[in-house]
């Protein structure tokens, strides 16, 4: 194993935390802007998510207890500070979906995936400063997703509701998904935020709640016959997807097996270990580009292969690769890890303006690239900094 691999790893976590904190601060209005562009230009008239505001908590309160930078911790309080006065709804609970530049609600629906990301980001707050009040936001958003969220009759969670929590038409995530009553993604991402939670302020009830969202990806979400992920589902859970996504399933190799290992029970451990590594050898053999980098999709309906490179899938397949590395001792695993890492450098990274290019350069930009944006946050890219000098540490030490 390369032993530069974490003063490497470090060097570009500081890279893309240091960018953040110099480009995104948004002087005029408070907290963060909400769109700069590939080229580098601050929209600042651009709404600001939930989803991009929540990231920046985590990453932030994250990067400040993994390095210890003051800096960073500063940029969480401001994060968490701006999340509390504009993102919280008071009356129902739970975090607007979208404000404008000002602050002010343009979107209060509650898509629970963004309530878990709130969860996420409140979570690492906590750990960063022991601030009871992140914490006990933290909780009313998991009681919310369970009392609220949960499909009691057919198992699982709903994807969105409105302000009050009644039901909605559209329950969509985004324009690139289907109307379905459930998802892979949020589900994935609920398992995400209960781990941390979990981690960061261990409980019976929110063990209870990973266990059960591991046993629907399990019995439900996982594709055994294909070792895929089963992207988007009816109520009563009938698979009604269209595609593979390989992005999400190296992704959901490594963040299901942290919430196996923070769970630390042995059966679990047996269960899921063939499952996740199933998954990776399954990327490894189907969505590996010409480059080494991991492609993006796969429309079955269409026979369409998706071969955009995009950044957070890179990011993640650094992850999922490395952590079947330590699991396996499996060389191919070290290989793939590797030759992703070369390919964001070289194709990924932005050498002269910082940051990643939301697609490689070998991709012809098109309408939604941007630095920060909606969906394009530090979380990605910055986590798996962070994730792979942990399991090189793992790794070494065992």
């Amino acid at each position: 194993m390369n032993q530069n691999l974490i003063p490497e790893f470090r060097t570009e976590l500081h890279d893309i935390a240091d960018w953040w904190a110099v480009n995104t601060i948004d002087n005029a209005f408070g907290g963060f802007i909400g769109e700069i562009t590939v080229d580098g230009e601050q929209n600042p008239q651009a709404d600001k998510g939930i989803i991009l505001n929540s990231r920046i908590l985590w990453f932030f309160s994250e990067a400040a207890l993994f390095s210890g930078n003051a800096d960073y911790r500063l940029l969480a309080d401001r994060a968490y500070n701006y999340l509390v006065q504009y993102f919280w709804d008071e009356q129902h609970g739970g975090v607007f979906w979208a404000l404008d530049h000002q602050g002010q609600c343009v979107n209060d629906r509650k898509q629970i995936y963004a309530q878990a990301f709130a969860i996420y980001g409140f979570s690492a707050y906590y750990k960063l400063t022991h601030n009871e009040g992140a914490l006990e936001f933290a909780t009313t958003l998991f009681n919310l997703i369970e009392t609220r969220g949960h499909d009691d009759q057919n198992e699982g969670y709903l994807e969105a509701f409105a302000r009050d929590w009644s039901g909605l038409e559209d329950m969509r995530l985004s324009d690139k998904d289907l109307n379905s009553p459930k998802s892979m993604n949020t589900h994935l991402h609920i398992l995400e935020a209960y781990t941390a939670l979990y981690v960061a302020a261990p409980s019976a009830k929110v063990a209870t709640g990973m266990k059960r969202c591991l046993r629907y990806f399990d019995e439900y979400v996982i594709n055994k016959e294909n070792n895929h992920l089963r992207m988007f589902q009816a109520m009563d859970w009938t698979d009604i997807s269209t595609s593979i996504s390989y992005g999400h399933d190296i992704e959901a190799s490594w963040l299901i097996w942290e919430a196996v290992e923070a769970l630390h029970e042995e059966a679990l451990e047996e269960q899921f270990k063939p499952i996740i590594l199933a998954m990776a050898e399954t990327i490894l053999e189907q969505g590996i580009g010409a480059h080494g980098e991991v492609l993006d999709a796969y429309n079955f309906e269409k026979q369409e292969l998706l071969d955009e490179r995009v950044w957070w899938v890179q990011a993640e397949a650094l992850v999922g690769f490395l952590n079947a590395y330590q699991l396996t001792a499996d060389e191919r695993y070290y290989d793939a890890f590797e030759r992703v890492w070369e390919f964001i450098k070289k194709y990924q990274k932005d050498q002269l303006k910082g940051e990643w290019h939301w697609l490689s350069v070998l991709d012809k930009p098109h309408v939604g690239d941007c630095k920060i944006g909606f969906w394009k946050a530090p979380y990605h890219n910055g986590r798996a900094m962070m994730e792979v000098c942990k399991l090189v540490v793992k790794i070494t030490d065992a």
